[in-house]
């Protein structure tokens, strides 16, 4: 995913569908400077990961 779709995403008032390596997940924050989202896991909400921006992906 590029940084742009992210941001949307983020900042989107619906829910849409992310995964990172098939987990779906909810994009907290973009951090610019470094490239990753800050993300928890849907089915783990405790499970809080930054993540490269570039293995998310939209379905």
């Amino acid at each position: 995913m590029d940084k742009q779709r992210a941001m949307e995403i983020k900042e989107s008032p619906d829910l849409i569908n992310v995964t990172h390596h098939g987990d779906p997940i909810y994009i907290q924050r973009i951090d610019d400077q470094s490239g990753t989202a800050h993300v928890y896991s849907l089915q783990d909400p405790d499970n809080r990961q930054q993540v490269s921006i570039d293995e998310l992906q939209e379905n």
